[in-house]
């Protein structure tokens, strides 16, 4: 065996870091599947956060000094180490009380800021959505009176979704090679502020929770199981288990730390993937003959409910700034539900749901609509267009398997 360079060093202190931080911060550690000793360490010796903080520092000094290595994949491992580092320090200061504002807290953490919006921006989109939901009374009312059609009945939810993970899995498959034995397990949960998480266990394997709070429409079934599970959090997750820890050895990533960069790419190709997985009108045509039955749903009516869903997608960012107004101080809790509920045209309960998100994870909100627009920016540049899916599989893939970073990341 031979004896531990400077980066296995420094690797080790990284993790050993990361733990260290998850003792005073419950939702830090997102996943690990090292040597458990070390986390039995951590949680015995509770180093302080101003120690954390003074050693995290230690180790980006560290690398500054530690031989460059001699390919990109390199050069990307030793701009992984310094920029999650940093981030760790800066959540570190986070803890100890210090106030950051909101695009502060983005870039330090996620290695990117949203851009701004103003309310002018939503309006053009609300004006067409008005046109297509005439009436009287609030326009979030009228669209979730038209939503409500197509939630997915309790008893059909459990069927529906394993359907969704068949397709997505395959059709993952079909241009990624999966290591051998991956799976996962899903389980459906309640009181939780998010609608699906999955817990990666190491050795290619997953728990996905699926939170059932709130009714489920069908659009949810191909977002959930491709961002979850195909090729989304469960496949970044196996593949970088497979391609940086086993086969070369670099234990950083046997750790992942929420509220790092890493978390944009992987929110990013989660979002991102759905489209890769069903391209262009495929999923619509899946959608029709497929999960509307399963679901027990009027199947001559997807092809309306999906161009209804674009429309409003390009209201995702009205989140964003929500997120920014309510954690910068400017407005309070019911404000940011009521934002919520006129720009973004989520109900109450939904809209109460994403403030408690809010409140629990912060500036994490801009990983999926920016990381999503990021990553397609970057693949794009490199020939993957909806015209060349083998190339746009590729390059997804290479994506997945790399320590690539947002600030990395080509058309940014």
């Amino acid at each position: 065996m031979n004896p531990p360079t400077a980066m296995d060093r420094i690797s080790e202190g990284y993790v050993k870091l990361v733990l260290a931080v998850g003792v005073h911060d419950a939702d830090y550690v997102d996943a690990y599947y090292g040597p458990k000793a070390w986390q039995d360490e951590a949680a015995a010796a509770k180093v302080g956060v101003d120690a954390i903080g003074a050693r995290a520092q230690s180790l980006i000094d560290d690398l500054g000094k530690a031989p460059a290595g001699g390919d990109e994949m390199a050069r990307l491992r030793t701009e992984y180490l310094e920029r999650q580092l940093s981030a760790l320090a800066a959540r570190v200061r986070m803890l100890k009380g210090e106030r950051l504002s909101f695009d502060e807290e983005a870039k330090a953490l996620y290695d990117a800021v949203a851009p701004t919006n103003t309310e002018a921006h939503f309006e053009e989109i609300l004006a067409a959505l008005e046109r297509r939901f005439p009436g009287s009374g609030p326009l979030v009312s009228r669209y979730d009176a038209y939503r409500m059609q197509f939630v997915i009945p309790p008893d059909r939810l459990d069927k529906v979704f394993r359907t969704a993970i068949d397709a997505c899995r395959s059709r993952t498959a079909a241009h990624v090679q999966l290591p051998a034995g991956e799976q996962f397990t899903v389980e459906y949960v309640r009181n939780k502020s998010w609608s699906g998480y999955n817990w990666y266990k190491g050795g290619f394997r997953s728990l996905i929770q699926v939170n059932t709070d709130l009714p489920i429409y069908i659009d949810r079934a191909i977002d959930l199981a491709c961002h979850e599970g195909y090729p989304g959090h469960h496949v970044y997750n196996a593949l970088l288990e497979k391609n940086l820890v086993k086969d070369r050895g670099w234990t950083e990533f046997s750790i992942y730390p929420l509220f790092s960069p890493q978390s944009l790419i992987a929110e990013g190709t989660a979002n991102f993937g759905i489209e890769v997985a069903f391209p262009g009108k495929e999923r619509v045509e899946f959608e029709r003959t497929v999960l509307f039955p399963a679901a027990g749903l009027d199947p001559a009516k997807a092809a309306e409910y999906y161009e209804v869903a674009a429309l409003v997608d390009r209201l995702s960012y009205a989140g964003n700034e929500a997120a920014r107004r309510y954690l910068d101080k400017k407005i309070d809790a019911a404000a940011a539900a009521a934002w919520l509920e006129r720009y973004a045209l989520m109900p109450p309960d939904r809209a109460q749901q994403r403030v408690r998100f809010f409140d629990q994870y912060r500036s994490y909100v801009i990983n999926y609509n920016l990381g999503k627009d990021m990553v397609r920016r970057h693949i794009e540049a490199h020939g993957g267009t909806s015209d060349r899916l083998e190339v746009r599989w590729a390059e997804f893939e290479k994506l997945l398997s790399s320590p690539r970073l947002p600030s990395g990341l080509t058309g940014r």
